[in-house]
């Protein structure tokens, strides 16, 4: 299976109709679920507004004879044993408030319960290696066709994954090179030939008829050795002579030659005067050459220059030849292929002098060096101090006034011996391997991942100098079809790449075109897929590390496209995230073509446009967290309008986030970043007025996160915390004088596992702990807040070892969480539980809502702070211990956003934040508004990445970037006042701006 599939573990593109289902062979749908055969579902069931008005294009009836997805008692996580009635075959959207339950239903609910039908499908055997689901907890699901769930969260780290390999791309390339491409010298430029062994025998007659000649095979080009063991085994072949060197060496027994020099060496088949009489002869000596040299002959005359011949690739002037291409002389991931330097990752990585010396003026003693720190009293400073003595400088000499021959041993090290007095022992000679040396070693060889961690704080990643980062060997790069070599279109936005091969019959031969034709096609419509998704401006090298969750996830959509599959059942977890408004056109098309193919696409989403352009919406909520879980409202987008929820009023017009009344004039200072040319950025000078709220837009691709994540950002951190993230490249800055501090809040998640929670990430819980040690009883116990761990022994059960559940392995059926029977889920012993603050024990304190400890720890400061911080971000009604695995994408970003806003702002802090509105609903954006708003307003700077239109109109200031993504854009379009922006005809962004100022992007009127 490719990697641009999108489905998760178990998962199987080539999924026939029904193999979802969870039905034995042979069993049709209502064998095996005859107890539901004859439920019938009382309308009053369903809370929907208005009566469904399905278009029978969008829904014929499948395979399954549903006309519904029927979903009875879903009660996961926060569901309030709902049930759910979805059209199939339409294009359905679930929103809500972030936590209210869409994820709940659209992933843990409906995509759980078909993937686990699924394997259920295979027999016990085979399930026991493949793995164990658990069973959602809902009652019934009836409909249900066999599901792909395409989320976010992109799980390939591997550095060797790209862009092509991941959307399929580069393997039908590497088939086209392998195939339809031309062979060129890499040392001449030169077009390789290739002969048969007649031509060979034709052209040596011709060429040297009347001549005499030796025809050779070559055995051994520009190597070291003294080959005694070669020399034996041709002379008991029966050979006397060879060229070595180009000198003619008789063979004799035990002869070998230096093995430390570099040897050219040719066996001599055949001394010859070429004529037509003579032809057998010379056909059989070259076929002998051709044996022994690997498809290869060389022939030389008397005196004058080698003639190189080959049946595989050769260049005619230097002799060098090719193996015949496959396409794994086009893979970075093959050994065939891979540049020999990087092994095909495109960087490699060496040591950084500036950052093992970041200061001469420092002397040895004081810890100039950075991996030996300052001076103590052992062996490598005794080593240093004796090559002091040698080459005139003391351990108190300042680094700039030590001579570069000396720090060259200090770093590189010297084979010379060294004599080392000390106290122990009067005298000692030993070599120095050097600092640089000794770090390469620890970095390569040593089992310890502290070490190495410690070992890479000092190296860099650098182009690698050999391929110049296209991760191929040369003769790879060398195989051109129109000029182009496999490097270059990889390194082509795909934009670019789609108008290379719009017309590539025209530049290549009619015996390229037969062959690539079937080639071609696929690479087009992949292509064309990638443009749907509005990815135009991605390249095929980008490694697929680099891209964000969206770009992971429109890529996974476009494969899916392209499978072409029928009758499915898709899920989306906000595929419109970091799109642009202008893309999102695109993108809703692509979501259509998959529904009009005879598929059910289900999307969580909260953008407005997708919602309406929904054939259904199912609005979940009212609240979030416990305040959620029901079904609000379902129907057609205007049918959801008239509804009475958040979700309703926002679609309407009846609330809005409003725009501001005036705009913040600011503090008057600017920080200036100045040329900066990273990526595809063009010398970007740009100023960010400091004290107001900045919005930095563009579309995808654009260089917003070039010039905010990777330049602006670097610079900050390495400034204000010596930090050791390398910017990209620009001239200079200047302004940082006007602020003292920098604080960057990303995409990450806050924890993998069921300990980590929103307590421990924000900190809180370690002023809890020490709260709770504080108290008398564990004063008089005494109890240290590592008492109040759950994470180590002392304190926590150890049944459970503070998990609160115990995990019963059920052999082939799935593992059974049960609570802990000796702590009943409190994770605490008994003893630890006794310690009570205002009548709580831990674990209740765990078990608190954020919006009850705001009230409850309102007497202690430390602690209330950064409660009610999560509080006021709209997180209220999540427990301070909730696992941070149950939290959705939304949840988890806010609490890291809370963890940042609790930590003391200066007044001067410049904050950075990429699409903080991920994962959020139009009322949950309103609340976040409302706290960034509130930091700008005590002085500080808040500079955000954006394409929510309600956030870019609510900024004092707006830095377009443009006009288009990748080698197109990298430029500054319009800048200034949102006002002032959506009055320019330049980019996309204004036009949209100015559409959202003047109120006329709602649909529906409330009337």
């Amino acid at each position: 299976m490719g990697e641009g599939s999108g489905m998760r573990a178990g998962e199987w593109s080539g999924m026939r109709a029904g193999e979802g289902s969870g039905m034995r062979a042979g069993e049709t749908e209502g064998e095996g679920m005859s107890q539901y055969k004859w439920m019938q579902v009382e309308p009053a069931n369903f809370p929907i507004f208005a009566p469904f008005k399905y278009n029978p294009i969008h829904m014929p009836e499948d395979f399954t004879g549903e006309t519904h997805i029927e979903i009875f008692g879903a009660r996961e996580h926060n569901l309030k044993n709902i049930d759910v009635r979805i059209p199939r075959n339409q294009l359905v959207v679930i929103t809500g408030l972030s936590g209210s339950g869409k994820s709940s239903l659209a992933f843990d609910t409906i995509h759980a319960e078909g993937q686990r039908r699924y394997m259920e499908s295979f027999s016990a055997y085979a399930r026991h290696f493949i793995g164990r689901m658990e069973r959602p907890d809902v009652d019934h699901i009836t409909g249900l066709s066999p599901v792909i769930a395409i989320e976010q969260k992109s799980t390939i780290t591997n550095p060797r994954s790209t862009v092509g390999t991941f959307t399929e791309i580069y393997d039908f390339l590497r088939l086209l090179y392998a195939r339809a491409s031309e062979a060129f010298s890499y040392k001449t430029g030169e077009k390789m030939i290739r002969m048969s062994d007649d031509q060979i025998v034709d052209i040596i007659i011709k060429k040297y008829k009347g001549k005499t000649i030796r025809i050779l095979s070559p055995l051994v080009k520009s190597r070291k050795g003294h080959y005694r063991e070669l020399f034996e085994q041709y002379i008991q072949y029966g050979f006397v002579r060879m060229m070595i060197d180009g000198k003619s060496t008789e063979l004799k027994k035990g002869m070998q030659i230096d093995r430390y020099k570099i040897h050219d060496i040719d066996l001599v088949v055949d001394s010859i005067t070429p004529s037509d009489d003579v032809r057998i002869r010379i056909a059989g000596s070259v076929q002998m050459a051709m044996k022994y040299g690997k498809g290869s002959v060389k022939v030389m005359e008397d005196g004058k220059e080698v003639s190189h011949f080959s049946r595989h690739l050769m260049c005619p002037t230097s002799g060098i030849s090719y193996q015949e291409p496959e396409p794994n002389t086009f893979s970075f991931n093959s050994p065939y292929g891979s540049c020999k330097k990087c092994s095909g990752l495109g960087v490699i990585s060496e040591i950084e002098i500036s950052a093992i010396i970041p200061d001469r003026t420092k002397n040895i003693k004081q810890g100039g060096i950075i991996p030996l720190g300052e001076y103590r009293e052992n062996w490598i400073f005794k080593q240093i101090e004796a090559i002091g003595k040698r080459e005139g400088f003391k351990i108190t000499t300042p680094l700039s006034d030590i001579s570069d021959e000396a720090l060259n041993i200090i770093l590189f090290g010297s084979e010379e011996i060294l004599s080392i007095s000390s106290e122990e022992s009067h005298h000692a000679s030993a070599t120095f391997e050097g600092i640089i040396s000794f770090i390469e070693k620890q970095y390569h060889e040593s089992p310890s991942p502290s070490i190495k961690s410690w070992a890479e704080g000092f190296m860099q990643h650098v182009v690698c100098p050999e391929c110049k980062g296209s991760r191929l060997r040369p003769e790879a790069l060398y195989f051109k079809i129109d000029e182009k070599n496999i490097a270059e279109l990889s390194a082509m936005d795909i934009r670019d790449l789609q108008n290379w091969f719009a017309d590539i019959e025209k530049r290549i031969s009619l015996n390229q075109n037969i062959i690539a034709a079937e080639i071609l096609k696929e690479v087009r419509k992949r292509i064309s897929f990638l443009l749907d998704v509005g990815l135009d401006y991605l390249s095929l090298d980008r490694p697929t590390v680099s891209l964000s969750g969206g770009e992971s996830q429109r890529i996974r959509l476009a494969t899916q496209i392209g499978s072409q599959l029928v009758g499915v059942l898709y899920i989306l977890d906000e595929p419109s995230i970091g799109l642009h408004q202008r893309d999102n056109v695109r993108l809703i098309r692509a979501l259509e073509q998959l529904r009009d193919a005879g598929n059910t696409v289900i999307i969580v989403e909260h953008d407005k446009e997708t919602i309406m352009s929904a054939d259904h919406v199912i609005d979940v909520g009212p609240g979030a967290g416990i305040h959620g879980g029901h079904v609000i409202a379902e129907g057609s987008p205007k049918v959801v309008s008239l509804s009475k929820g958040l979700t309703g009023d926002y679609l309407s017009g009846r609330k809005e986030i409003s725009i501001p009344p005036k705009r913040r004039k600011g503090s008057g200072e600017v920080l200036k970043l100045n040329d900066c040319s990273g990526n595809n950025l063009k010398k970007v000078s740009v100023e960010f007025p400091l004290g107001k709220f900045i919005c930095v837009t563009g579309v995808s691709g654009s260089g917003k996160s070039t010039l905010i994540n990777e330049t602006l950002y670097p610079i900050l951190n390495a400034h204000f915390y010596n930090a050791k993230l390398k910017p990209l490249k620009y001239s200079k800055i200047e302004g940082l004088q006007h602020i003292d501090k920098v604080i960057e809040i990303d995409q990450s998640p806050i924890g993998r596992t069921p300990r980590s929670n929103p307590a421990t990430y924000t900190g809180v819980y370690t002023d809890i702990r020490n709260l709770f040690a504080q108290l008398p009883e564990a004063k008089i116990r005494g109890y240290t807040p590592g008492r109040f761990s759950f994470n180590v022994k002392g304190g926590r059960c150890e049944t459970c070892q503070g998990g609160g559940v115990r995990i019963i392995e059920m052999n082939f059926l799935p593992d059974v969480q049960v609570f802990c029977e000796t702590c009943n889920g409190k994770r605490f012993n008994r003893e630890t539980l006794e310690v009570r603050y205002r009548g709580k024990s831990i674990s209740d304190i765990l078990s608190m809502s954020i919006e009850d400890g705001v009230e409850f720890f309102d007497q202690i400061p430390s602690i209330h702070h950064k409660i009610k911080t999560m509080n006021d971000i709209g997180l209220g009604y999540i427990t301070l211990g909730q696992p941070s695995t149950t939290l959705s994408g939304g949840e988890a970003q806010r609490i890291k956003l809370s963890a940042e806003l609790s930590k003391r702002d200066t007044g001067n802090t410049f904050y950075i934040l990429d699409e903080p509105t991920t994962g959020l609903h139009f009322e949950d954006v309103r609340i976040l508004l409302h706290v960034l708003n509130k930091l700008v307003d005590r002085g500080n700077t808040v500079l955000v990445i954006e394409h929510n239109l309600d956030v870019i109109k609510s900024a004092d200031y707006i830095i377009d970037m443009g006009p288009e993504g990748g080698g197109a854009g990298g430029t500054i379009v319009v800048q200034g006042t949102p006002e002032a922006v959506s009055k320019s005809k330049a980019g996309f962004t204004a036009a949209f701006l100015k559409k959202e100022i003047n109120h006329k992007n709602y649909i529906y009127d409330a009337q």
